[in-house]
Order: structure tokens, then C-alpha cells, then sequence
């Protein structure tokens, strides 16, 4: 499976690798100014209490989307918050893997994302900082905020040790306040690493980029790395259609089929 090449010129920075990424990304270099709802990971989990307002202000939201609903059980909103941010370590880390063959620090100071005012939703995802582990081959590897590993299997392991160790201090934090065991905090874990890692090849638009996403995937968790709960699980399967599609089955349950007219996700665990 093909990769896509590293997009770096002689000298280019972490900043000069973000602004190359797709529009769709939405990941940028800094958090700009005049633009309001965004937050430092390190300042949410270093406040409890403001993890307790985002989930409780997704709970206002749920219950104005679902008026029929005669009330919204608190896992729902608890494990929507929990896939939501482990979304932005994942993501920000897989989409420069992918498409910049580069890992940033994904330590709680070096992120923040921006809550939308309409669905409590991280969208936009800000990476700062300017560290980054890299190959030989990159154009960048002289620079002094690069760290040079030896090869693709040696940069898809400090991916994974740097999501698993903000995916530890987030669910430190956010598991005491809810009632989600721990294998369901870290099996979502192991769904926003895998998810995001075939989402970045999806960003390329074509069959082949979605592949070298799921060849990513395979990458990074070509086995079981605990606490993580699993491999990758993308699988080809054939659709009603005759088409060979990738899809995987879910190591997390988001209690959506608990809502109104809803029902479980494809992949779910409780329909395995």
C-alpha cells in the first residue's frame, strides 16, 4: 500500500506541515485571536469542573434536539464527551502521520480545540508548539525541534505512546466523573486512535488514500498495545451492492440507540 509522500520543503517547520493539510482537517498552527469556544486541553483537565459544564451543556443540547425524549440518561452525554476529546489527540497526531510523516507533541499544554456555539462539538483542532519526531528522509530532519527516528514502524510507536499518555491523564481525570468503567473509557481510546487513523487517508478523497490510511492503522496498532483494547479492526467487507468497502466494528458504545428513533450504531458491540 502506498503512503503519501512527506509534504515538506528544506527547512520547513511543524507550522509549514499543518498549513499543507487539507482543508477538511481543519487542524492549524495556532489559536486565532478574536475567535471565540476555544480551549487548552491542559486548562480542561486542569479543571475538572469545566468537563463538567461541556458534558451538562451536550445535555441541554440532547434534550432540545429530542424533545420527545423523557429524559437523556447521563451516559449518553458522558460517553460523547469522552469520544469527542479523545478525537483531538487522535486526530491531530494521525492526520500528520499520515500526510506529513511527522508526530507533534500531543501533550495536553500542546493542544486546543474549538467548542462549536451550536453543537457542543470540537471542531477546529489547534497543534502548538513547534517539536516534532521525524525520518531521516524528511527535508526538516536538521532542524533543532526535530527528533529523527529510524524508520515508519519507529514513528508509529511514538504516535501511539504519545496519544496513550494524554488518553491516561484525560481518563484520570474525566473517569471519576462518570459512572463509565475503565474498559469503556479505554476501549473509546482505542476507537478515536484507530477512527482517526482511517479518517486521515479519508481526507485524500480517493480509494488509494483511504487505503494507506487503513495501512496506517494497521501500523500503529498492528496488535493489541494495552491499555489500549485492541488492534485495528478495519476490515474489507462486501455491501448489499456486491462493493468491497473498509469498515470496523466499535470497541465503545455511544448509547445512542437510548434516544428517540435511534438505533445502534453500525459495528456496535452490543449487536456483535
Amino acid at each position: 500500500m502506498s503512503h503519501p509522500r512527506v509534504l515538506a520543503s528544506p527547512g520547513d517547520g511543524l507550522r509549514a506541515s499543518l498549513s499543507r493539510l487539507p482543508g477538511d482537517a481543519r487542524i492549524r498552527g495556532e489559536v486565532p485571536e478574536g475567535e471565540p469556544d476555544w480551549v487548552s486541553c491542559a486548562d480542561l483537565l486542569g479543571e475538572p469542573a469545566r468537563l463538567v459544564r461541556w458534558r451538562e451543556r451536550l445535555g441541554g443540547w440532547l434534550a432540545e434536539t429530542y424533545p420527545e425524549a423523557p429524559g437523556i440518561p447521563e451516559r449518553i452525554p458522558a460517553s460523547w464527551i469522552l469520544s469527542w476529546y479523545l478525537h483531538v489527540p487522535a486526530f491531530a497526531g494521525a492526520t500528520l502521520l499520515h500526510h506529513a510523516r511527522r508526530v507533534p507533541s500531543l501533550a495536553p499544554s500542546a493542544l486546543a480545540f474549538r467548542i462549536g456555539a451550536d453543537r457542543p462539538h470540537p471542531g477546529s483542532v489547534a497543534v502548538l508548539g513547534g517539536g516534532f519526531h521525524c525520518l531521516p528522509t524528511d527535508p526538516g530532519s536538521a532542524r533543532p525541534e526535530a527528533v529523527v527516528v529510524p524508520d515508519e514502524r519507529a514513528l508509529a510507536t511514538v504516535l501511539r505512546g504519545r496519544f496513550v499518555a494524554h488518553a491516561s491523564r484525560f481518563i484520570d481525570v474525566y473517569g471519576p466523573l462518570t459512572r463509565l468503567g475503565r474498559r469503556q473509557l479505554w476501549a473509546a481510546a482505542t476507537d478515536a486512535l484507530d477512527n482517526a487513523l482511517w479518517s486521515a487517508g479519508l481526507l485524500g478523497g480517493t480509494p488509494e488514500a483511504e487505503g494507506a490510511g487503513v495501512a496506517d492503522a494497521a501500523l500503529v496498532l498492528e496488535s493489541r498495545f494495552p491499555p489500549l483494547t485492541s488492534a485495528s479492526k478495519l476490515t474489507l467487507a462486501t455491501g448489499a451492492d456486491g462493493r468491497r468497502e473498509w469498515t470496523r466494528n466499535r470497541e465503545s458504545c455511544c448509547y445512542s440507540y437510548l434516544l428517540p428513533a435511534e438505533s445502534e450504531c453500525g459495528g456496535c458491540p452490543r449487536i456483535r
